[in-house]
């Protein structure tokens, strides 16, 4: 947002700690909410189109964690 700066720890240590903890966040977030979405029937092209990436980089990204996971994966959108 203009004129909204993130606080910024005055040790860089300490703020690129916050940089990596905010990423597995991060992680830990899109993984839950792609294996929701999955779960709720949406097709990688819309998990895809919600991410902001392409649906062969979702797929790379999350498609082998989500089959162990036992959820069914939808082929193709139809």
């Amino acid at each position: 947002m203009p004129g909204t700066e993130a606080p910024v720890p005055p040790d860089p240590a300490d703020a690129l700690a916050a940089v990596v903890a905010l990423r597995k966040l991060a992680d830990q977030l899109e993984d839950a909410a792609v294996e929701q979405a999955m779960r709720a029937e949406w097709g990688w092209p819309r998990v895809a189109e919600a991410l902001g990436v392409t649906r062969q980089a979702v797929y790379k990204k999350h498609a082998k964690r989500l089959i162990i996971a036992g959820v069914k994966l939808r082929r193709r959108e139809g």
